[in-house]
């Protein structure tokens, strides 16, 4: 068994240094169920932390947390993310965030990968919203709901899609802090509001 974690993180950094060099999934994918059966869930979170983001690690990883700790909404989050980066596709990753909202319905990122799932764009839109009314802070909602109602408006020539659109890419503009976000920002609404015309 693989107890200090300073081990652990070692043998998941040589497994991945390994994987980057060769490009060989398989290996990657042994040394990765060896060493997740050889520790606890809470050592895996934290000796994988900076693969986190890397969906080829974290998704084997956090399949055993999630399979120990089953209403972990960051692990079950974490996952879904991992899947949805892999192309595991919406049903599986959709279930997870369910099960990540069961858990704790304050979980954010539960929250995004629930609207993200929805498959058709006029209720992905009506899910963004919902997200944004549950979160009003979350810029990052407010832009996906942007971007998804300026698709819909686009696609169905929707009147109150484009204006919602221009609503909250008015609002990300107001609350942009950098040069590059705000050109970005206008940017989008010169072309919607060129499109209402």
């Amino acid at each position: 068994m693989i107890a200090p974690q300073t081990d652990l993180r070692t043998a998941l950094s040589n497994a991945v240094a390994a994987y980057e060099a060769s490009g060989n999934m398989g290996v990657l994918m042994d040394h990765l169920y060896q060493l997740r059966d050889t520790a606890t869930a809470d050592a895996l979170v934290a000796a994988v932390e900076p693969w986190r983001e890397m969906p080829e690690v974290a998704g084997p990883i956090y399949e055993r947390v999630v399979a120990e700790q089953p209403k972990n909404a960051r692990a079950l989050v974490i996952l879904a993310n991992a899947y949805w980066l892999s192309g595991r596709g919406p049903e599986v990753v959709g279930e997870l965030a369910d099960r990540a909202i069961a858990a704790d319905p304050k979980n954010r990122g539960a929250w995004h990968m629930w609207a993200l799932t929805e498959g058709n764009q006029r209720d992905r839109t009506i899910r963004w919203i919902q997200v944004t009314e549950r979160f009003p802070e979350d810029q990052l909602a407010k832009a996906a709901l942007a971007d998804n109602a300026a698709s819909l408006a686009s696609a169905e020539q929707d009147k109150e899609a484009m204006a919602l659109a221009i609503r909250m890419y008015e609002e990300l503009l107001a609350l942009a802090t950098s040069d590059q976000q705000k050109l970005a920002l206008e940017t989008a609404l010169t072309t919607l509001r060129k499109w209402t015309m």
